[in-house]
């Protein structure tokens, strides 16, 4: 006799989409991946269009059409009257009798505690802090950009890179090799020329966040100017994870600190180092750790202890994406 399903796992972000079908003893009856998921770009309607496809994969390889839960956890659902919205556009898919949409961040930090409880800070190309408790307390931030105060995040970062090198090349600022290195890596010879290459479109926007890791490498080999910007992301991550632990009044505990998303996940270790130091300043109980698994493992134990299954149905999903990990 097969299995039934009992969960929907989503984690879409802004570049890729996973799901997953679980029965509710943990078992992974099928899995799919898709694109990213942009609604503030494409729209609600749109976005969720091309996130059913990859739904209707994963069902149609479980051999089902719905589920008791559905467990999304989704980028660019940053406050609470955008995750209704979403909830609302997926609950009329008929996916599941039970919809629940929670910002991808909380993914980041299910997957990585063996308990609802904790403070996730991720950094891809933006980033995002958010905290949990137990009883179902949380803290989270707008985190919508420098309108909400956040900077930070790959994007950011190739940003801040790209202003500080411009003035140096100019005059402006104070010398830094970032001003060789960031139009090195596009086979330029100048800030002007990546300067006139960027606005004129003749390097698309999408590939700024390739200076990111051009920004890390100089200041691994010691440019005080790439280094003050890193420096600078290390407070920006702390100065989150302190104050959603203090919301949570967590300060005083013994509290997993998960670090996710592509720029933490790299473990630079001037920015590792840097967020470790200053959290064992400020929040000395704090135990970070980077989270390398698949953020759909989030997902799915978000899902799993909605329907209140079991400690071991949780053990076997997350041997399952752990193993493949």
């Amino acid at each position: 006799m097969g299995l039934t399903a009992s969960v929907l796992a989503i984690d879409a972000g802004n570049s890729k989409t996973d799901v997953a079908v679980l029965a509710a003893d943990g078992s992974v009856l099928a899995t799919a991946r898709g694109g990213g998921f942009r609604p503030p770009i494409v729209g609600v309607e749109t976005a969720v269009d091309a996130l059913a496809a990859s739904v209707d994969r994963a069902y149609a390889a479980a051999g089902i059409t719905s589920v008791a839960h559905v467990s999304a956890c989704l980028a660019n659902a940053d406050l609470p009257v955008e995750e209704e919205r979403l909830a609302a556009a997926l609950h009329a898919r008929a996916w599941g009798a039970h919809v629940t949409v929670r910002n991808d961040t909380f993914a980041i930090l299910r997957a990585g505690v063996a308990e609802p409880r904790g403070v996730a800070v991720v950094c891809g190309a933006g980033i995002n802090c958010v905290g949990m408790r137990p009883d179902g307390r949380t803290a989270r931030f707008p985190a919508i950009g420098r309108i909400s105060g956040d900077w930070g995040g790959g994007w950011a970062l190739a940003e801040e890179a790209l202003w500080y090198a411009a003035r140096a090349e100019d005059g402006r600022g104070a010398p830094t090799e970032l001003a060789r290195a960031l139009p090195g890596h596009f086979g330029l010879g100048s800030m002007y020329a990546l300067i006139e290459a960027l606005h004129l479109d003749h390097v698309g926007l999408r590939r700024r966040h390739e200076l990111t890791p051009v920004l890390f490498r100089t200041a691994a080999d010691g440019d005080p100017v790439a280094r003050a910007i890193v420096d600078r992301l290390a407070e920006e991550v702390v100065a989150m994870a302190t104050v959603a632990l203090t919301r949570l009044e967590l300060l005083a505990d013994k509290t997993p600190v998960l670090l996710g998303g592509s720029v933490l996940a790299a473990r630079h270790p001037q920015l590792d180092d840097g967020v470790r130091r200053l959290l064992a300043e400020r929040a000395p109980n704090a135990a970070p750790r980077v989270v390398a698994a698949p953020p759909v493992l989030g997902a799915a134990l978000l899902g799993l202890d909605h329907v209140g299954a079991t400690p071991r149905a949780q053990d076997r999903v997350r041997a399952h994406y752990e193993g493949a990990g």
